[in-house]
């Protein structure tokens, strides 16, 4: 597999030793078929920054189990019903997925939206995933920090200096999804830590994953949130293309048309070998 601009991995970090991230309790929720595949890898939820497990409760977790794989969402410390974690970074986060994706029976898809991707695409160059899927990534940098200013300025200049960055529902979601639910959801966010946060503000480059797992990248091109460009440069990172959605937003997970985006998936964990 081409992994054309991934950074090598490094296979010994000693800060991981000296300086592990602190304990927490992590929220997890589960949904398992009705007849499990003792062949089918269980799939690892993650969401982005400011949702919780509750994000995927919504529609995908259920469907996936519907779909035959044991599906597990989870919060990241200081989001959902985790425990409060006000000065967490992404390795913590990314700590956090680890942690229980090593703790399922079998070798699991890790899936992770928006921010979430990022630390999805960052615990695969720790964790030997049996696959990875990217939905909506959000590497930060430059060009995602202008996007936001460009059509949220009043909710993401705060972010510049610290702040927290607040989401508009138009931002997140397609207009095919109800005002009163896009409303709902978004008032729904917390913001995350300001040191995770603050990381976005340049572009994060992800380690190689270990073990080339197959990776699948999924967006929109009417994302308000990453551009067309972004979405296409985190797929070349792994030698192929994104698998788009037109006419949704962001939010492929809560939008109104989620299924299609989450059979694609499972369409494609199928066909794995």
């Amino acid at each position: 597999m081409t992994t054309r601009g991934v950074q090598r991995t490094r296979v010994v970090r000693p800060i991981e030793c000296t300086q592990p991230p602190a304990s927490v309790r992590r929220e997890v929720l589960a949904a398992r078929p009705e007849v499990e595949n003792p062949a089918s890898p269980p799939v690892l939820l993650v969401p982005g920054f400011g949702y919780g497990a509750w994000a995927y409760a919504e529609h995908w977790l259920d469907h996936i189990a519907e779909r035959g794989f044991a599906a597990h969402a989870m919060s990241l410390r200081g989001h959902g019903r985790s425990d409060a974690a006000p000065d967490a970074d992404l390795r913590a986060y990314v700590h956090d997925v680890i942690q229980i994706a090593a703790g399922l029976p079998r070798q699991a898809v890790l899936v992770g939206h928006g921010a979430g991707a990022l630390v999805v695409a960052m615990a695969l160059s720790r964790y030997p995933a049996r696959a990875g899927v990217l939905v909506s990534p959000v590497f930060g940098g430059f060009g995602t920090a202008l996007s936001l200013l460009r059509r949220n300025p009043v909710g993401a200049f705060p972010g510049l200096f610290g702040g927290t960055v607040r989401l508009g529902p138009r931002q997140l979601f397609s207009r095919a999804l109800s005002t009163a639910s896009a409303r709902e959801y978004a008032d729904r966010l917390a913001g995350p830590s300001r040191r995770a946060q603050r990381a976005l503000v340049r572009r994060q480059e992800p380690e190689r994953p270990v073990g080339d797992p197959p990776v699948l990248v999924l967006g929109s091109p009417d994302d308000r949130m990453v551009a067309r460009t972004a979405l296409e440069q985190v797929a070349e990172r792994y030698g192929i293309a994104p698998l788009l959605f037109p006419g949704m937003g962001h939010d492929l997970v809560l939008d109104a048309r989620w299924r299609e985006p989450a059979d694609a998936i499972c369409d494609w964990l199928l066909k794995l070998p």
